[in-house]
């Protein structure tokens, strides 16, 4: 079988896609291959002006690029951005994200990295349930496999901060988020699907926000072994467009350990599949965001 590139997209002419962190880097290039391939796509990022930037790297492809404010550290931002959409979403693609910060607090006191990597997605996407037509596609990182996803302590509120542990949790939580709400959508009989995808090791500014020694060294790994942007991409906009595939596929690079590559669907920890665990995870992340997505009522 010949290898998946950006040119086996389907045309997504009448799509509407929200991409959450489309300014730079993975987002921008999923965006703009989407924009390609013809369809609206929503830019959802915190700083407008970066995102109006971006924006005009798409002008004079056959799709359009339309930005909109979004601060996913921030859950009255959140919903302020899901109350103005007024059209159906055919997908959304929760693709923003935080990699090994310093500890500190979101607007809403949760830790930065799962209140922005998972809390700020699981509420956006209940949220706009909605208007969703097609699918939710989450993005992961090989780095959920370092996760230990402690439900009772999301926030690292009794355990001592340790910012790659939690980077791990927090992609992990929003695989085993992923893998739930697809198990919902089944059981709702709802035909709207969740996918997950990770990029594998892409180069983008992701790796140069730790604000330690660390971007020096991930810096020279960008040069030496990570992929581009577009490559990492790649995964997210199979998993987004590829009109077959399966509810609950979880998509990454076909290379060796996973970090670079054409995509395709690859396996996750024991515990991203862990039912329990999911259902505790989806409790407690309504518990903390306020937000009770009625999957029941979300039949595309």
């Amino acid at each position: 079988m010949d290898r998946w590139t950006a040119s086996d997209i389907p045309p997504q002419t009448g799509r509407t896609i929200v991409v959450t962190g489309a300014n730079s880097g993975i987002g921008l290039a999923a965006a703009r291959e989407l924009a390609r391939a013809g369809a609206r796509v929503v830019l959802a990022v915190r700083d407008t002006a970066k995102g109006e930037a971006a924006a005009a790297t798409l002008h004079g492809l056959p799709g359009t690029a339309e930005v909109r404010r979004l601060d996913l550290a921030d859950l009255a931002s959140v919903r302020e951005f899901a109350a103005g959409v007024d059209h159906p979403v055919d997908v959304l693609v929760n693709n923003a994200g935080l990699m090994a910060v310093p500890f500190r607090r979101t607007v809403d006191g949760f830790e930065m990295q799962t209140g922005t990597n998972f809390l700020g997605h699981f509420a956006l996407t209940g949220l706009l349930l909605p208007r969703l037509t097609d699918r939710v596609v989450t993005l992961s990182s090989v780095a959920h496999r370092i996760g230990h996803l402690d439900v009772d302590d999301l926030n690292w509120e009794r355990r001592r901060y340790q910012r790659w542990l939690a980077y791990g949790q927090s992609k992990l939580a929003d695989l085993v988020f992923a893998y739930e709400l697809q198990r919902r959508f089944v059981a709702a009989g709802s035909l709207l699907r969740s996918t997950a995808a990770h990029p594998g090791y892409a180069a983008t500014n992701l790796q140069s926000r730790t604000e330690s020694v660390q971007d020096l060294a991930m810096g020279l790994l960008n040069r030496v072994v990570a992929q581009g942007p577009e490559g990492g991409a790649l995964p997210t906009l199979y998993a987004a467009t590829v009109p077959d595939l399966p509810g609950g596929s979880y998509i990454g690079p076909d290379g060796p350990g996973e970090v670079r590559g054409a995509p395709r669907p690859v396996g996750s920890s024991a515990a991203s599949h862990d039912r329990a665990l999911g259902r505790a995870l989806w409790e407690r992340a309504e518990a903390l965001t306020g937000v009770r997505p009625d999957v029941a009522s979300a039949v595309a």
